[in-house]
């Protein structure tokens, strides 16, 4: 089965809509703000909508590339984005992070939050310490166990390098709905102050227990594979936005889906990824406004249980 893409998506809907917006309403300049939530173990705020580099930023030395990757993070930083989520596994995609941002003189405006993606404690302590030169940083925002790999051993690293202040945060991910129960076995038994994982508006089994175990215990979330690898604009193809999205400042379908997971306030941040400067703009939009009573999420998924 073909894959339909959020390109062919927006154009689709755009040919149904007859006119209807579908590309974000953008606010004017500063009369508005992304929405934050704190940190739970420091209290830092941090704006719920970041963006994720995997594949997407994995582009090398090419040039033309790099000036469209510039471009997204420049929209980012204008509409409030901080969170960068990178890791090793991710090709060049630390490396492009570390060059762009610095060469546009936005180094530090961004919460950068990578990964330790190996075997073994003086593995991971190479690699941690590649992955800093990389971003050009001295000391990363959040440290994260990629896919719990070997979890024990880069614990006792990452919290020796937090009270060293190589790092602020640490904390442990994955991204299948197998992991839950174990990623909320090590949030009751170490704190960790961030968890990462898989949910969307179609794959909610995080709703069962683990965003409530996050909440309860004082642990951060950032939700990867928001839009469950791009499968979810397939599910709403050639499908119109119903008119009471307008009450919710919804403009289009990556909106309606962020919104959704954003109105859980365990959760802190969503990080799509994206190579193209409009979508990173139209994801950007769905941290304003205000987001979906209980009531309003459930309208959502009765929704889309229509098509």
């Amino acid at each position: 089965m073909k894959t339909f893409s959020r390109r062919e998506a927006t154009k689709s809907i755009a040919c149904f809509t007859l006119g209807t917006a579908i590309l974000p309403a953008l606010p004017s300049v500063g009369t508005n703000e992304m929405t934050t939530r704190k940190i739970p173990s420091s209290g830092q705020p941090l704006p719920v909508v970041g963006l994720g580099t995997w594949q997407t930023f994995d582009v090398g030395n090419d040039s033309a590339a790099r000036e469209r990757l510039s471009e997204v993070l420049t929209k980012m930083k204008e509409k409030g984005g901080k969170v960068i989520d990178s890791s090793p596994m991710y090709g060049s995609s630390e490396q492009v992070v570390g060059d762009l941002t610095s060469r546009l003189g936005i180094q530090d405006d961004f919460f950068y939050a990578t990964k330790v993606w190996t075997s073994g404690k003086q593995a991971g302590q190479d690699q941690m310490e590649s992955s800093l030169r990389k971003m050009k940083r001295e000391k990363i925002d959040l440290m994260q166990i990629h896919n719990l790999i070997d979890w024990q051993t880069h614990l006792k690293t990452l919290k020796d390098w937090k009270e060293l202040g190589k790092i602020n945060y640490w904390g442990i991910t994955h991204y299948t709905d197998a992991s839950h129960d174990t990623l909320a076995r090590i949030i009751k038994e170490e704190q960790p102050d961030f968890v990462q994982f898989n949910y969307s508006i179609n794959r909610r089994n995080a709703e069962i227990s683990l965003l409530r175990t996050a909440e309860e215990h004082g642990t951060a979330v950032i939700l990867n594979r928001p839009f469950d690898g791009g499968s979810l604009f397939s599910s709403v193809r050639g499908k119109i936005l119903p008119d009471w999205c307008k009450e919710l400042g919804i403009n289009s379908w990556a909106q309606y889906f962020l919104k959704y997971l954003l109105a859980d306030e365990a959760v802190n941040c969503a990080i799509p990824g994206t190579s193209k400067p409009k979508h990173v703009v139209d994801n950007m939009m769905a941290g304003y406004g205000r987001l979906p009573t209980q009531r309003e999420r459930q309208k959502m998924l009765d929704y889309l249980k229509t098509f």
